[in-house]
């Protein structure tokens, strides 16, 4: 038999190299690729979603925005350049699902804390009511770091029409008030181009924790 293996050894180590490439290759084809769609207007609850925008189907970015944070600083997209991040709207007087849509932020932020290329960014949708020392108290109570996690204020108009042309996620108000936002639960996640790539019920733990998930794989990857 030894006599024959060496005979026939380059014919047999020919035949287990075949034999490992052609098993990889089937069990890659049969383990499913991990991916993430990339929302556009029209692929979401019309609610949700400007009129004028409600038909695009593809190239779906975010908008520019400039706001001021819980330390007076202006934040644009510059600040989020390059990033992954998760953003929603809440408002610090919230009594129900901003409770625990902020403690579920803090769960992220602390998940995901040491990568560089993750942050995180909350519109208040009562700009009025919360104003930089408002929000600054309220980061403190939360635990925000501030280098991780902005928390925005600025013209309600601004923040409305960013809610609903670029994260997708805000219903419209009364109609007798202009610009009066009902804000959902949606966490939205943005990807290094600045594409919508998820939503997330910020409100349950089985939700955020696919989030987590899906912004560590966003996170290692260039082309996504």
């Amino acid at each position: 038999m030894w006599e024959i293996f060496k005979k026939y050894k380059i014919y047999f180590g020919t035949m287990l190299i075949v034999s490992i490439v052609t098993l990889t290759l089937f069990f890659n084809a049969l383990t499913p690729q991990k991916s993430l769609p990339i929302y556009n207007p029209s692929m979401v609850n019309p609610e949700l979603v400007d009129t004028t925008i409600q038909y695009i189907a593809r190239n779906h970015t975010i908008g520019d925005f400039s706001f001021l944070n819980q330390n007076g600083e202006k934040i644009t997209q510059a600040d989020y350049d390059n990033k992954v991040y998760v953003a929603d709207f809440f408002f610090t007087t919230c009594p129900t699902i901003c409770i625990a849509m902020t403690d579920n932020m803090v769960r992220i932020q602390e998940a995901l804390k040491d990568d560089k290329n993750v942050k995180l960014l909350s519109f208040s949708v009562t700009p009025e009511i919360d104003s930089v020392p408002v929000l600054k108290a309220y980061a403190l109570e939360k635990g925000v770091i501030d280098s991780k996690w902005n928390l925005l204020t600025g013209d309600k108009k601004e923040i409305y029409t960013l809610a609903r042309k670029s994260y997708l996620v805000v219903k419209e108000g009364k109609p007798e008030e202009l610009y009066d936002m009902v804000h959902t639960e949606n966490f939205v996640l943005v990807d290094r181009k600045k594409r919508v790539r998820g939503f997330y019920d910020g409100t349950k733990t089985e939700d955020v924790d696919r989030l987590i998930e899906d912004i560590k794989w966003l996170s290692t990857r260039k082309k996504n």
